[in-house]
């Protein structure tokens, strides 16, 4: 082997996407909860790099000119849960999971008007497509929904997943992720930005299910656990001192 061999950085899978003239890649955006395309977006060799190293949305932009995060002004995040591109090599997808709207009129996706639509103009109206903004309350539903997501990742273990790459670094690795993301939500819960503090703790949730999985300990042994610590809590009034 040369020197100059020797020396050559293994490619990611990721560095092997083409770029036009600009240096520049069009990005699409999809909801990884529903399948919903939520914008369009250019992202340039940097850009790509800091989404997947951060899993948060990075992208150019063409009129400023500049790198920008997704959220970083408006709160609406997108944490990006994998990296994949077309068969050409020449469009990137993102599968996130969003914060908050992903358009700045504030529809939850820029693709809000259509031929079938144009009377409602308003988000979700015409697909019949949950939104991720009105199922408050539905967490266990979601978290239902990661864990079958994460145990297919984990079946299949595909190249670009940002959880089956969780899962080939080992037990150590998603633990350790897991503490990170506590120090996030902790340091989250200091500041007054609600949506702020959502998404850290859905980062906290979504990684603690993917440290179950690595430790070959099913979601359902939790739910059996706190099933069991509820039944066994006495009910309120039913001490001897209440009469």
């Amino acid at each position: 082997m040369g020197a100059e061999e020797a020396t050559v950085r293994p490619a990611m899978p990721w560095e092997d996407v083409r770029y036009d003239a600009d240096g520049l890649c069009p990005v699409v955006v999809q909801s990884a909860e529903n399948g919903t395309v939520l914008m369009l977006a250019w992202a340039d060799r940097e850009a790509v790099r800091r989404t997947v190293r951060d899993r948060r949305a990075w992208f150019w932009s063409r009129s400023r000119q500049e790198l920008w995060r997704k959220g970083d002004t408006s709160g609406n995040a997108q944490h990006v849960l994998e990296v994949r591109w077309d068969c050409d090599a020449d469009t990137l997808l993102y599968l996130v999971r969003a914060a908050g709207p992903a358009c700045h009129t504030g529809h939850v996706s820029c693709f809000y008007r259509g031929e079938e639509r144009a009377a409602a103009d308003t988000a979700w109206s015409g697909s019949q497509l949950p939104d991720p903004q009105a199922s408050a309350g539905s967490l266990g539903a979601e978290l239902d929904r990661l864990g079958s997501v994460i145990a297919a990742r984990r079946r299949d273990m595909p190249e670009a997943s940002y959880v089956a790459g969780l899962l080939r670094a080992g037990r150590g690795r998603v633990l350790q992720k897991v503490g990170e993301e506590v120090v996030e939500a902790i340091l989250a819960g200091t500041e007054p930005d609600r949506a702020h503090v959502a998404a850290e703790f859905a980062d906290l949730f979504f990684h603690a299910l993917v440290a179950l999985a690595a430790l070959d300990v099913p979601a359902e042994d939790v739910a059996r656990e706190l099933g069991a610590r509820a039944a066994s809590r006495p009910a309120r009034g039913s001490s001897p001192e209440a009469g």
